[in-house]
């Protein structure tokens, strides 16, 4: 079956990127149709495209994939998500005198039109968080309808380099020849995705570790109190073992993953890990100085994390709670340091169940979570649609003249003509010469000239026989 309504989003990571298709129901809710993954380390670094026309690349086949899944469907346009080091938000304040009169709906709608002409300096807006309102001095949550003499709303930038943007819409769309329907914050959306309404209210954080950046979300109070992406990630520690004993990238990273440790545990045996070397060697490390690496390198994203904590004044919040997502959260007793950090609860990211109506499982993969999240945020239908071109009628030729022939007459055939049969002549006998003595003698004067002239050529003839016997 072909699809014809569906939504296309792609994943920019540091590590890999993720092209996901999904659709929606008439509630909003998500079904993931098919997803597809790319490495992405040789394109992308900390979040942000630095080799443009190899990510297009990748791109372009990641479209290919998921086409071939599509039951013949093509990808005519896709969101992108960014997410890079340069991503952070910034306060904005837009503000209104009212006299004695009282706000109304048209009056936060000119708030909002004023802040989206601001345009700072050397930075690109990529998104406004909804604005926190004071009257007068004093914070109201809905204020339409209330009377005040100033009115002022406190609006988060979402805001980054103006080349984040550019690097994923001009140029991206000269390379990979399809349109981008719109670039999405990654944080925001995957916060939208994974931490519920009250979860906001109540005063809560999500932390995205990834392999090049960590993402920090914080909300309170139902707003967004900060957006910060440190430019540290879990790549680093792999980097870092790299250094024990030349270790290739591959091995660094397995042993990171298996028994990499967020807490340094003293050991009285250490234990020793083998390795694979290269050319083919073989090696080990010990476990006591795998942790001594990562519990290092750990302790300094946990303590930049603790800083935007500051920075937001959500650090001594009562209640105020740590969501942990990304394929760098899966680090051992990683929950427990923050947890000894922050002094707060720290429990692991699941997505929203009243969001997903099948995919659940995909969406909860911490590696196709972003993409998910990217889905949710999409609104414009992402089939191409070809427009057929019009049936040009050809001209039914003119009806050739029906001849109609006549239909044949019985022909009766005409009565040959009868024969007579001629039979055969009978000649009669010749009569025998009837001697001259013998011949009848006419009557009257004809007889008479008759038989004398007889007699004349008798006698004529006997004169000439004599004559030859004479001669003779």
């Amino acid at each position: 079956m072909a699809y014809t309504d569906f939504i296309a989003a792609i994943d920019l990571g540091s590590s890999h990127m993720v092209g996901m298709v999904g659709t929606k129901d008439t509630s909003g809710a998500l079904s993931i149709v098919a997803y597809e993954v790319e490495k992405s380390d040789t394109c992308i670094r900390r979040g942000c495209v630095y080799n443009i026309k190899d990510t297009a690349y990748k791109i372009v086949g990641l479209i290919r994939k998921l086409e071939n899944k599509l039951g013949g469907a093509r990808i005519g346009k896709v969101y992108i998500g960014v997410g890079g080091q340069s991503l952070r938000t910034i306060n904005h304040t837009v503000s209104k005198i009212l006299g004695t009169g009282v706000v109304t709906e048209e009056t936060l709608q000119e708030m909002d039109r004023e802040c989206s002409e601001y345009r700072p300096e050397m930075l690109d807006v990529l998104d406004i968080a909804s604005p926190l309102y004071s009257l007068d001095n004093h914070s109201e949550s809905q204020p339409v309808g209330m009377s005040c003499s100033r009115i002022e709303a406190h609006y988060k930038l979402i805001v980054g380099r103006p080349s984040l943007r550019h690097a994923v819409t001009t140029n991206m769309v000269e390379h990979i020849k399809v349109d981008v329907a719109g670039v999405i914050v990654a944080p925001l959306a995957l916060a939208d995705l994974i931490l519920t309404d009250q979860a906001k209210e109540n005063g809560c954080a999500l932390i995205d570790f990834g392999a090049g950046v960590t993402s920090v979300t914080l909300y309170k109070s139902g707003k967004l109190a900060g957006l910060y992406v440190i430019p540290l990630g879990s790549h680093l520690i792999t980097r870092d073992l790299m250094s024990l004993d030349n270790l290739p990238e591959k091995e660094a990273e397995r042993i990171k993953r298996t028994n990499g440790n967020a807490i340094w545990e003293k050991e009285k045996d250490p234990q020793m890990i083998p390795v694979d070397l290269a050319d083919g060697r073989h090696g080990s490390v010990k476990s006591t100085d795998v942790n001594h690496v990562v519990e290092a390198r750990i302790r300094e994203i946990i303590e930049n994390i603790y800083a935007r904590f500051e920075d937001a004044g959500v650090t001594n919040e009562p209640g105020y709670k740590i969501v942990i997502a990304g394929n760098g959260s899966v680090l051992k007793n990683l929950r427990e340091a923050l947890s000894n950090r922050f002094n707060m609860e720290v429990s692991y990211a699941a997505v929203r169940k009243d969001l997903i109506v099948e995919g659940e499982m995909i969406a909860n993969n911490l590696e196709y979570t972003t993409a998910a999240a990217l889905l949710l945020k999409g609104t414009e239908n992402c089939a191409l649609y070809v427009v057929p071109e019009p049936e040009v009628k050809k001209p039914e030729p003119a009806p050739e003249p029906k001849i109609v022939a006549p239909e044949p007459k019985e022909i009766t055939p005409d009565p040959e003509p009868e024969v007579k049969k001629q039979e055969p002549e009978i000649k009669a006998p010749t009569p025998p010469k009837t001697p001259k003595s013998t011949k009848p003698k006419g009557k009257g004067w004809f007889g008479t000239l008759w038989e004398k002239a007889e007699r004349a050529a008798d006698d004529i003839g006997q004169k000439i026989g004599d004559t030859m016997k004479e001669e003779e």
